[in-house]
């Protein structure tokens, strides 16, 4: 895999953050055992991280701005270029001890997702799209599972929690999958369902109540590995409506239309 400049300072500054990332899942194991628990020790984690990736990635391109779970959105002096940042998206696998999380970082020109890296630093796991170079894990090329019919297929999903979403809907969506498939997968951090989406490792994935920061580097991934990815509504306004259902071509159709139909 030839890595671009871009690419490399993406992977650098996910590299860096992901040390510190490391260093804190060890110490919130321990924690589990207190009685006030790691919740705000993760916090803190997750904006270390943060800080981290926004220092590396101002200091290698000052001029493009930014769109950051915990720190929002800043301006740069380029206003076609934008860096989409999840320090840490799965942060209640983090918080349990449970290895799924990842660093997800994008880099949007004019709105659209043109690179993407996606790091499991517990795995060691690291995922990189480029628009046009193609998608690879540890230097792997990545195509889309080559499935035919939903029948022989393990899809994923976002399951609604604590007053998220609409757990009504998400029911008979998911009753209207179970019908169709061979399994279905909860992991919890959806960068990591795209970027599996992307390997191979699950045929189809749909959630809704996602943040763009949750999507811009999955979406490069699997538009790389030869996958399609819509919102719910089978448009491109995936940043818009926080939506997503994705997988091949003849997989991502068929499961939009049993989700449309549910």
């Amino acid at each position: 895999m030839l890595r671009s400049p871009i690419i490399s300072v993406m992977i650098a500054a996910a590299r860096k953050a992901s040390r510190a990332l490391i260093r804190d899942f060890g110490e919130v194991e321990h924690l589990q055992v207190s009685v006030k628990g790691p919740g705000n020790f993760v916090t803190a984690a997750d904006r270390r991280a943060e800080e981290i990736l926004h220092r590396e990635l101002a200091k290698a391109r000052p001029a493009f701005g930014f769109l950051m779970e915990e720190g929002g959105r800043i301006a740069g002096s380029d206003p076609s270029h934008e860096w989409m940042i999840d320090p840490l998206d799965g942060t209640t696998n983090f918080l349990h001890g449970i290895p799924l999380f990842a660093i997800s970082i994008a880099l949007v020109k004019d709105g659209v997702p043109i690179a993407g890296v996606v790091f499991n630093p517990i795995s060691d796991e690291l995922y990189v799209a480029e628009k046009g170079r193609g998608a690879f894990v540890n230097e792997r090329r990545l195509r889309v599972a080559a499935r035919r019919e939903l029948a022989d297929c393990v899809v994923c999903c976002g399951i609604p929690h604590s007053g998220r979403g609409d757990p009504a809907r998400f029911r008979a969506e998911l009753a209207a999958v179970q019908n169709q498939v061979a399994g279905v997968r909860r992991t919890g951090a959806a960068a990591l369902d795209l970027a599996w989406i992307a390997s191979g490792r699950f045929d189809g994935f749909w959630e809704r109540g996602l943040s763009p920061w949750d999507l811009a580097a999955g979406m490069v991934l699997i538009r790389e590995a030869g996958g399609f990815v819509t919102d719910l509504d089978g448009s491109d306004d995936l940043f818009g409506k926080g939506s997503v259902c994705a997988g091949n071509e003849l997989i991502q159709k068929q499961l939009l239309a049993v989700l449309q139909g549910a």
